[in-house]
C-alpha cells in the first residue's frame, strides 16, 4: 500500500510561491493498476516524481508499505529507487547508440552485467514482441517499439512499482492501447503495482485505482464508474 498523506509541493522562485500539489491525500493498493488523472498543469506529474523518490514534499509524507520516504537517507532513498521502482517516461530516454537489448540493461552497467540478467532482457523483449528487434538501435525502432523497450528495462530489475508518466504521450491509438495492455499484463502476472499518469480516461477499466487530480488537489480516489 503507498500512502500519501497531506502531501504539498511548493515551488520557490524569488519571494513567489507556486503549489503544485495542496495538502494531497489518496491511497495506491499494493499490486493495482492505478491512473493518476487530470488535466495538464494539474500536478499529477509532480505526485508521479514524488512517489519515486525523485523530488521530495513540501510538507505531508508519503508511505510505501509502510515506510517514508521522508524518513529514509539519501543513500536509503538511492537504493530505493534503484532497487524498487521502475521508470518509464513519455520520451522513451533510450540511449541513440546502443541496440534495444544494451538499452534494457543500462541500468547493470555500473555493477557488471551477469548472464542471467542479459537472459532475462532478451526473454522481456520477446515477451513484449520485440525479440527480431533486439540488435536494432532507437533510431531504427517505432515509438511503440521504443516504448516497450523502455518498458522492458523497467521491468528488467523485477521493481515492487513501476511508475509511468504519460508513456503513451507520443503514440498513436493503436500503439497506446498495446503498451497500456503490456503493463497490465506484468501487473497481473508479477503482481506489480503500477502507476500510469494520464490525462486520457478512455484508457480506464474497471478494477483500476484512479486518483483524480484538478489545480493541485486530489479531488477522487477510487475506482471508474461501471
Amino acid at each position: 500500500m503507498i500512502d500519501v498523506d497531506h502531501v504539498s509541493k511548493i515551488h520557490r522562485r524569488g519571494q513567489l510561491e507556486v503549489a503544485a500539489l495542496r495538502e494531497c491525500t489518496c491511497q495506491i493498493p499494493a499490486g493495482s493498476f492505478t491512473f493518476i488523472l487530470g488535466p495538464s498543469g494539474s500536478g499529477k506529474s509532480t505526485l508521479l516524481y514524488l512517489l519515486g523518490g525523485l523530488d521530495e514534499p513540501t510538507s505531508g509524507e508519503i508511505r510505501i508499505a509502510g515506510r517514508s520516504l521522508q524518513s529514509m537517507s539519501t543513500r536509503e532513498r538511492d537504493r530505493f529507487r534503484r532497487n524498487d521502482v521502475g521508470f518509464v517516461f513519455q520520451n522513451f530516454n533510450l540511449l541513440a547508440n546502443l541496440t534495444a537489448l544494451d538499452n534494457v540493461l543500462v541500468p547493470f552497467l555500473p555493477q557488471g552485467i551477469t548472464t542471467q540478467q542479459r537472459k532475462r532482457a532478451r526473454d522481456l523483449l520477446d515477451r513484449l514482441g520485440l525479440g527480431a528487434r533486439r540488435d536494432h538501435t532507437p533510431n531504427e525502432l517505432s515509438g511503440g517499439e521504443q516504448q516497450r523497450v523502455a518498458i522492458a528495462r523497467a521491468l528488467l530489475k523485477q521493481p515492487q512499482l513501476i511508475l509511468a508518466d504519460e508513456p503513451t504521450g507520443e503514440l498513436d491509438t493503436e500503439n497506446s492501447a498495446a503498451i497500456l495492455g503490456d503493463l497490465r499484463q506484468m501487473c497481473q502476472e508479477h503482481k506489480t503495482t503500477i502507476v500510469v499518469v494520464t490525462h486520457e480516461q478512455e484508457h480506464l477499466r474497471p478494477g483500476d485505482t484512479v486518483i483524480r487530480i484538478r489545480d493541485g488537489h486530489v479531488v477522487g480516489n477510487g475506482q471508474p464508474p461501471g
